[in-house]
């Protein structure tokens, strides 16, 4: 037998209604700042995920899941990037199915001409406009978020 629906009570809707939409505008934002380095937010986490990365690569399975995104979707945005000279692909030596996604100094180089204006757009749209303690409750929150994740992926 279905077990009834939970519904959201008013409060609970307009909370996640509230999220979605200030989600959407902070995407908004952040993407529009990248625009003008002629990157979209996908492609600026592509190039911060692979310079933190040991040899500023990674195999492209891992570089997907590190970005959250598809296969498919990471290897289309891949290739566009490609395309730019911002990343460049090669064959892992030690497995001739895998192959690694590896940031050129081109892509390292747009990063750091990108990341400024980045950064004061999340301080701008974020981490100032709710305010310490109202930021270090997002954190805690979504903690738990992915927590949940986690647990229920087990």
């Amino acid at each position: 037998m279905e077990s009834p629906t939970r519904w959201l009570d008013a409060e609970q809707q307009r909370i996640w209604r509230t999220y979605l939409l200030g989600a959407a505008r902070i995407n908004e934002v952040l993407d529009a700042d990248l625009r003008t380095h002629g990157l979209d937010l996908a492609e600026y986490e592509i190039l911060v995920t692979l310079s933190e990365a040991d040899d500023r690569r990674l195999r492209m399975a891992e570089l997907a899941e590190a970005v959250h995104q598809s296969r498919s979707r990471l290897t289309h945005t891949v290739t566009r990037m490609e395309r730019r000279g911002l990343v460049e692909r090669q064959s892992c030596p030690d497995d001739r199915r895998g192959v690694w996604a590896h940031l050129t100094e081109a892509g390292m180089g747009l990063l750091r001409r990108s990341a400024p204006s980045h950064v004061e757009s999340v301080r701008r749209v974020f981490v100032e406009a709710v305010g310490p303690e109202d930021f270090r409750a997002v954190g805690r929150a979504f903690e738990r978020v992915l927590a949940a994740g986690r647990e229920s992926a087990d």
